[in-house]
């Protein structure tokens, strides 16, 4: 089977993550080609490495290019694929119209986000969502979205519920993994020396992410005399970052907060945090608390996307935008980890439900089957 995959962008993100994960996985039965709308990103070096052919248009983010658009066009009649899966909005417009125009009878679309939020997300982005909700009764012969709560919110959005279906992410708990002397190497960079607690977020510095929010509540924190770590890991998370280095000097927790910017080393990182914190207001499949979960750490979620059905009652679950709660969530969360014996089940328990639940093979086998099934 030949699939051509379309998303906009492959730096780090969820979705992209997600696609090189399924491409990967799924090398030994379908032939996979990725064309990215924008460059090679993070992705594009990793899945060519994979063998897999990568071809990028070069459209600049939140631009429309027509010879771009032509130029889609004509690789997707090029490679004649089986299928034609699109990744996100954008993706799901060009590649959608593009693989429709070259005859393609089996098309895909992805949806992975849940509500779009004036202010949060781009006003082109929602635009391009509005869009997409009129030809999903043209265009897709099926819709995957990533979680339970985007199929819920993009079917009130008057998407073509009657094609929709959910397909979670999936995650390999061999590299997501407990490791024990990757954390001790993580924890000496830090200097993590004194037993206190670890905190951590991973997540691109966006709005959609919240760590405002999660720096209220650790300034909170603070006030209460809770003696804590945090590291904030991801795309931005620097101090060349002002407006985050600023926020955080104002809130006095210069002493108590490692910015440590994007890195590579993601089970390293989960392995040596004890709580992992998602402050976010939006999300759809939130990875991070699968890989965070899967390494053993237990988290403290914002109630966004399907975050509570992955937790599940392995960790706390708060409203979005409400650090006083995030905070007491947090303190419950640390009270807990001192009780070594407790924590140890639950740390088992957090990884007990991400290989039973949200395994990559249940994931690729669910891909399979829609591209291959009938139109």
């Amino acid at each position: 089977m030949k699939v051509v995959h379309v998303i906009a962008s492959l730096d780090a993100g969820g979705a992209e993550a997600a696609l090189y994960s399924l491409c990967f996985n799924s090398k030994k039965d379908v032939d996979n080609i990725v064309i990215c709308l924008q460059s090679e990103g993070k992705y594009g070096p990793l899945l060519i490495a994979d063998g897999i052919k990568v071809r990028t248009l070069g459209m600049s983010r939140g631009s429309f290019s027509f010879r771009s658009f032509i130029y889609l066009f004509r690789l997707i009649r090029q490679y004649k694929p089986d299928t034609v899966q699109t990744w996100m909005y954008h993706a799901d417009l060009l590649g959608g119209l593009a693989a429709k125009f070259a005859g393609v009878k089996r098309i895909i679309w992805g949806v992975h986000n849940t509500n779009l939020i004036p202010g949060v997300n781009k006003r082109s982005t929602i635009f391009v969502s509005k869009v997409c909700s009129y030809l999903s009764y043209i265009v897709p012969s099926k819709i995957v979205c990533c979680a339970n709560k985007s199929l819920q919110v993009h079917a009130e959005a008057n998407y073509r519920k009657s094609i929709m279906t959910v397909i979670n992410n999936g995650y390999d708990t061999n590299n997501f993994n407990f490791n024990q002397y990757q954390a001790n190497i993580f924890l000496a960079e830090i200097g993590q020396l004194k037993k206190l607690p670890l905190l951590g977020c991973v997540g691109r510095f966006d709005p959609a992410k919240d760590h405002r929010n999660l720096l209220d509540a650790l300034a909170l924190l603070v006030q209460r005399g809770v003696a804590f770590r945090c590291c904030l890991v991801g795309n931005e998370m620097t101090q060349d970052n002002t407006l985050l280095a600023g926020l955080i000097s104002a809130l006095g927790l210069n002493e108590h907060v490692i910015l440590l910017g994007l890195r590579s080393d993601i089970p390293a990182v989960m392995s040596a945090l004890d709580i992992h914190i998602l402050s976010s207001v939006a999300e759809a499949f939130p990875n991070v608390l699968c890989e965070a979960m899967a390494c053993g750490t237990p988290c403290v979620t914002t109630d966004v996307g399907d975050a509570a059905i992955i937790v599940g009652d392995t960790g706390w679950v708060v409203p979005a935008k409400d650090a006083e709660k995030l905070a007491d969530a947090i303190v419950a969360a640390i009270e807990c980890y001192r009780d070594s014996k407790s924590w140890e089940k639950r740390s088992a328990d957090c990884r007990e439900r991400i290989v039973s639940n949200f395994s990559v093979d249940k994931m690729v086998c669910s891909y399979l089957q829609v591209w291959n099934a009938d139109v």
